[in-house]
């Protein structure tokens, strides 16, 4: 691939990122048609407190450019270790998660070596979250 064509890519996908986020995280997920995005990408969201809750953040994780959060190059190699399924992914060893309620949603929904990828799971608290999903949904503040 020339610079050219990188650049180009990357562009692209840059500015479909800021249009999705543009949207906002809720219009966002269900707008991102997968023939518009190459490769692996995921919209990923966390949504805090209860299904009424509107604090919800999203990213867009471009695994062909490991582009766009902080965490995506770590994100991205557990996803390949999992072949792309977030509940395959190894909870993290030795996590010592307190026992507060504190509900947090996790939503994915992109495509993977071709297949489209939907994962939704509410967990009981951030810590709970982060270790049983590793980097994939740890979203820069």
């Amino acid at each position: 691939m020339t610079n050219t064509t990188t650049a180009t890519a990357v562009r692209g996908a840059l500015l479909t990122a800021a249009a999705l986020l543009a949207l906002g995280p809720a219009q966002a997920a269900s707008a991102a048609p997968a023939g518009k995005l190459h490769g692996d990408w995921l919209y990923l969201t966390v949504t805090r407190g209860d299904a009424r809750s509107s604090d919800t953040r999203g990213a867009l994780l471009l695994c062909d450019l490991t582009q766009g959060r902080t965490h995506a190059a770590e994100a991205c190699a557990e996803l390949e270790a999992a072949d792309g399924d977030i509940g395959g992914i190894p909870p993290k060893e030795g996590a010592l998660c307190p026992m507060i309620y504190a509900p947090v949603t996790a939503h994915a929904r992109g495509q993977w070596h071709g297949r489209p990828v939907e994962y939704r799971k509410t967990f009981s608290n951030s810590c709970v979250l982060a270790a049983r999903t590793g980097s994939v949904f740890a979203l820069d503040s």
